[in-house]
């Protein structure tokens, strides 16, 4: 009997590459791949790429040439890789040209190659040359009007194949695990990891042209998948022990846009949050200038949706702003956060801003710290602007000089640093329901609360309340436990806190959610 073929997925960057990496690991395990943790025990390693920013593509990359190494090794007699293939939007969005310039993969595929992989992976694995893509507008591959796309057959990563029924065409004997994400369009969608929380895709690409983001031209225009497919996969990672859902995309708040119903997020989420076994439903990437009061009603007002805001503002200063093409400025985004606290006092607000954008002045930077200082954010990512070939910005004059624009991503970002410090300690007394996501020997329990999405946002240590004389509970805690806890200090972004009812409970609902004093 031929030795089974196996295949490693390493991925890079965000959480809806995560998604497409159990996409492909779904299809590749349906095809008879065994799929691998590590690289070097794989025939093949695949990387996931990003594409997005300099930083992760040199990331991308390293993690290829480090693939490379394990070939190389393996043609020496020390362990097995024999090909690396490059996918993501790295690879979308370079095809040819990353290609020519990195020998060291053996592939190159685009995402019109996913509904292939297996094939793709055999060729190359065989000896055989797949010819690289060139990069196009993937913008241009759907309609210019968004009620039209659904029916277009274009290759969306996440969604199902373009122009087949790809549910349909899978074993009927699935392999432990692997089940359509969907309905009869959808991929097929194997975990990669089991941690109690997974991203579950909702739309892709994006209709807004912000001058600095490249993401669109490599993603492609905005389309929605079916609230059906939606909520069948969430039903299927229920099954498989996840008890948090993170709703992905690049723009959540235009879902529905192009089903006929700008607010069937609205619609969707309470739906969610009805599957059994869910506990939370987060929901991320929400733009500013699409909010509005019905989705800010029921985000903070639907038991088991987390009253988070993942809000995409990117600086504050209006100039800057109306140069990188979007809306808004400080007064205007703190009467945003002011609805949304007037609805849940203690929700989590988490954003991201670019600093030293070309144009940018002194002024704009103190604008920009008074907002960020009214702002009480919980989570601030800080990012010093750099040219992304293909963007408007690129093109645009005043560009500052590298030194200047890491001297203010310095600066900002040690503000940034010591005003989420204080937004952590203003929740010390507060109650969390905290998701337990990992016991370790040494530290105990780990999990986050509603306020903290995975991976960004800091987290929160449990740990025995002194009132028991530093006891823990008569259970083990257990990954994928909901503890309700106080918190009783704060160490940077991340929290302590002391359960207060060791049984499981139910994620907090609306008014606010972790309150204190309650």
């Amino acid at each position: 009997m031929p030795e089974r073929r196996t295949v490693a997925l390493v991925t890079l960057g965000c959480a809806r590459n995560e998604v497409d990496s159990e996409e492909l690991a779904g299809r590749l395990a349906a095809d008879g791949w065994d799929l691998v943790e590590d690289a070097a025990d794989a025939d093949v390693a695949v990387v996931n790429t990003c594409g997005f920013v300099e930083a992760a593509k040199k990331d991308s990359v390293d993690a290829l040439l480090e693939a490379g190494d394990l070939k190389t090794a393996a043609g020496e007699g020390q362990g097995r890789t024999q090909a690396v293939v490059a996918v993501g939007c790295m690879a979308e969005r370079y095809g040819k040209e990353l290609a020519e310039a990195l020998p060291e993969a053996d592939g190159v595929l685009g995402f019109d190659d996913y509904a292939d992989i297996s094939d793709r992976l055999q060729t190359i694995l065989s000896g055989g040359t797949h010819t690289p893509h060139v990069p196009r507008d993937r913008r241009k591959l759907l309609p210019v009007s968004p009620v039209e796309r659904q029916a277009a057959e274009v290759a969306l990563p996440g969604h199902g194949a373009a122009g087949q029924e790809a549910a349909a065409s899978a074993p009927a004997d699935l392999p432990a695990g692997l089940a359509p994400a969907s309905g009869p369009r959808a991929p097929l969608r194997r975990r990669l990891g089991s941690s109690p929380v997974a991203s579950v895709k909702l739309a892709s690409g994006c209709d807004r042209r912000c001058s600095f983001c490249a993401i669109p031209s490599f993603r492609g225009a905005f389309v929605s998948r079916r609230p059906s497919d939606v909520l069948t996969e969430t039903r299927w990672l229920a099954e498989q022990g996840v008890r948090e859902i993170m709703l992905v995309s690049e723009n959540n708040t235009s879902y529905g846009k192009d089903l006929g119903d700008i607010r069937l997020l609205e619609t969707l989420l309470p739906e969610l949050a009805a599957v059994d076994g869910i506990e939370r439903v987060r929901v991320s990437y929400l733009q500013p200038a699409e909010m509005r009061p019905g989705l800010i009603e029921v985000l903070t007002g639907t038991e088991k949706v987390a009253p988070y805001f993942d809000l995409s503002f990117q600086h504050s200063a209006p100039g800057v702003l109306r140069a990188m093409r979007r809306f808004g400025d400080t007064e205007r985004f703190l009467g945003l956060l002011e609805q949304i606290r007037q609805h849940a006092p203690h929700a989590g607000v988490r954003s991201n801003f670019i600093v030293g954008f070309p144009g940018e002045s002194e002024q704009d930077v103190a604008e920009l710290e008074r907002f960020l200082t009214e702002a009480r954010l919980d989570a601030i990512g800080v990012f010093g602007y750099s040219d992304e070939e293909g963007t408007e910005a690129a093109g645009y004059a005043e560009k500052l000089p590298e030194e200047e624009v890491a001297r203010r991503l310095a600066r900002v970002s040690q503000l940034a640093e010591e005003l989420t410090a204080q937004r952590a300690e203003e929740r010390v007394g507060e109650t969390v329901h905290v998701l337990v996501e990992a016991v370790d020997a040494e530290d105990g329990p780990v999990g986050r609360g509603v306020h903290q999405a995975p991976e960004t946002d800091g987290q929160v240590r449990l740990v025995p309340s002194l009132g028991t004389g530093g006891d823990g509970p008569e259970e083990p805690f257990r990954v994928g436990q909901m503890v309700e806890a106080r918190v009783v200090g704060a160490e940077g972004v991340d929290l302590v806190a002391e359960p207060l009812a060791f049984a499981a409970v139910s994620a907090p609902g609306g008014s606010g959610s972790e309150e204190a004093g309650r």
